[in-house]
């Protein structure tokens, strides 16, 4: 091995000499180099290789290389690059194919590599990269879809990006975004060879010997891969996909009037094919040529391009009466709304015309829960709060176990102080399972803290204990706890604690909480916070180092402390932590003992 790594590190001298001999690296520097070099080769020349160990050592040869750029632009010495640079590269090349040969699986590993023949403009070397990458990888789409574009980008060969795309499908031949690639690999084709074409009418050369196929400068090519990928690839997503990317290339209008005619023909039934129908009437009156018009003339001109739009939905929603097909329409009439305009006519209709949608998918009974919200937000917004109170009342009743729903009607009527709130809460616990009910308790007892007395709060808070879940009355217990010293003192919430500590669960803020009680008083006794550790300790001793280090602080720091506790202490958690929290115990209570914690 010795000998193996003293004649890789002599490969490398005549580049050292030349960076040396020309003033770019100093003795000192080279000498450095070869110690780095021989201590990287020795470990990638071990018996049990370390995939980190051709990492380091490709990114120290990548930094060199870096470094030798920077010295050459300092200089200006241009010259001996194919005695230095190209003898790393070189390198760099094998040591990723050693990498790649060893560990096939990382695509990581295999990106990298491209990466750097891309930066580093090895297009031979790439080339062969992708070719054994795309052997051994052959299930991954998205690496055939880079190779191709690679080929069509950089090396300007459309025959080759071909060639990979037919073979891509050979392993996928229903994947969407193969076919979406290939189809425009063959419009962008088809596109450069229209302006090849054009160039030469333009300097009137004869293309006699330039064979341009008007098919192809048509698109027909592309048109055979969309018929082929309709026929296997099933979904309106794809032809919209499709016709998106036709969209982009001027020559391409009997291609999309192809594939718009398949859209409607094939998918006439889903949302998404009327969804598109209509708003193509907003592109089809901005490409409709107009003379410069005022300000108002191009918010009439909006208006009745989305007067349009509508009718179009409004059929939709005729011919198919889903709950989806109405969401897409309630979608473009918030879109729309949303909008900036300076016309406030356009924006009172476009409000007019979403509330007027809303409304009509209500009466079908195909408005879901999420646009209810929506619709909800839009009317408070809008200052309509009878209509929001209405609308909140029939979604609660649509959808009755919905926590969220009730929590959405809640909202709406303490935000408009009506009397019917306490009322309104007990109809939404009634008919919402105890199990997740945990956000309407917390609403109720905020409002109440704010409406209530005291009385009734407290008898709110008792009653939520009993109403959720164990899991859900740990949040409750913690917000009681808070409540009852911010409005009754210290002396209750002693005896809340003491009494809450007869049911389980507890949480840990819970007691932390008891404890940051315990110190805000002027006489702070340690034999209170005695007990508040001991008791959270009982509960989660076993999984949390924090705690005991705090227990340890306090009978260091606290005037009433007793400091011979600590040893105790430290022994009872040694014994009660489990697994690594014991290892970390033991570091973090180092700590603490050399004054770093």
């Amino acid at each position: 091995m010795a000998e193996r790594i003293e004649q890789r590190l002599e490969d490398r001298l005549p580049e050292l000499e030349q960076l040396e001999r020309v003033g770019l690296f100093t003795h000192k520097e080279i000498r450095a180099v070869l110690r780095k070099a021989s201590a990287l080769e020795y470990k990638i020349q071990r018996r049990a290789l370390r995939k980190e160990d051709f990492i380091n050592y490709i990114q120290y040869e990548i930094n060199l290389l870096e470094l030798i750029k920077k010295r050459r632009a300092r200089t200006g010495y241009s010259f001996k690059k194919d005695e230095i640079e190209y003898s790393i590269l070189h390198r760099v090349h094998s040591l990723f194919n050693r990498a790649t040969g060893k560990w096939k699986d990382d695509v990581q590993l295999w990106l990298s590599h491209v990466a750097f023949c891309k930066q580093w403009n090895a297009k031979h070397q790439l080339s062969k990269v992708f070719s054994t990458m795309l052997a051994i990888h052959s299930n991954k789409p998205a690496l055939w879809i880079m190779a191709a574009k690679w080929e069509m980008e950089t090396r300007l060969s459309s025959e080759s990006a071909r060639h990979l795309f037919l073979r891509a499908l050979r392993f996928h031949p229903e994947c969407p975004k193969l076919y979406q690639e290939y189809f425009r690999m063959e419009l962008m084709h088809a596109e450069k060879q229209r302006k090849e074409k054009k160039e030469f009418e333009q300097a009137k050369m004869d293309l006699g010997e330039f064979n341009y196929s008007e098919e192809i400068l048509n698109g027909e090519m592309a048109r055979i891969v969309y018929r082929d990928a309709s026929q296997k690839i099933k979904g309106v997503e794809f032809q919209l996909a499709v016709l998106s990317i036709a969209k982009l290339f001027d020559f391409t209008q009997d291609l999309q009037k192809e594939i718009l005619e398949s859209l409607q023909a094939r998918y006439a039934d889903d949302p998404l094919t009327w969804d598109h129908l209509a708003r193509r009437e907003l592109e089809l009156g901005s490409l409709q040529p107009s003379e410069p018009a005022t300000k108002q003339r191009k918010a009439s001109e909006v208006a009745q391009a989305e007067e349009r739009c509508c009718a179009v939905f409004d059929e939709a929603v005729g011919a198919v009466p889903t709950e989806d097909m109405w969401k897409c329409y309630i979608t473009f009439c918030l879109e729309r709304y949303n909008r900036k305009t300076n016309s406030e006519e356009l924006k009172q209709k476009r409000l007019e015309r979403t509330l007027s949608v809303f409304s009509k998918a209500h009466e079908s009974s195909l408005l879901s829960e999420a646009l209810y919200k929506q619709w909800l937000q839009l009317l408070l917004d809008s200052s309509l709060s009878e209509k929001a109170v209405e609308v909140a009342e029939a979604a609660a009743k649509k959808f009755r176990q919905s926590v969220e729903t009730w929590q959405m009607r809640l909202q709406v009527l303490i935000q408009l102080k009506r009397d019917d709130v306490t009322q309104c809460f007990e109809e939404a616990i009634k008919h919402v399972k105890s199990k997740g009910t945990l956000p309407l308790w917390t609403l109720w007892v905020e409002w109440s803290e704010g409406t209530n007395s005291k009385e009734d709060t407290e008898t709110l808070y008792q009653r939520s204990l009993q109403a959720t879940t164990p899991a859900e009355s740990v949040t409750m217990k913690e917000m009681y706890l808070d409540w009852t010293y911010r409005n009754c003192g210290y002396k209750k919430v002693k005896k809340l604690f003491t009494s809450l500590c007869e049911n389980r669960p507890f949480s840990l803020d819970f007691f932390r909480k008891m404890i940051q009680i315990e110190k805000e008083q002027e006489s702070c006794k340690m034999l209170h916070l005695r007990e508040y550790y001991e008791r959270a300790l009982r509960e989660f001793g076993s999984t949390n180092t924090d705690l005991w280090l705090d227990y340890i602080k306090e009978e260091l720091s606290h005037p009433q402390g007793k400091p011979e506790n600590c040893g105790s202490i430290h022994w009872r958690a040694m014994k009660m932590l489990q697994g690594d929290l014991v290892e970390d115990f033991v570091s973090k209570y180092t700590l603490l003992q050399t004054g770093h914690l």
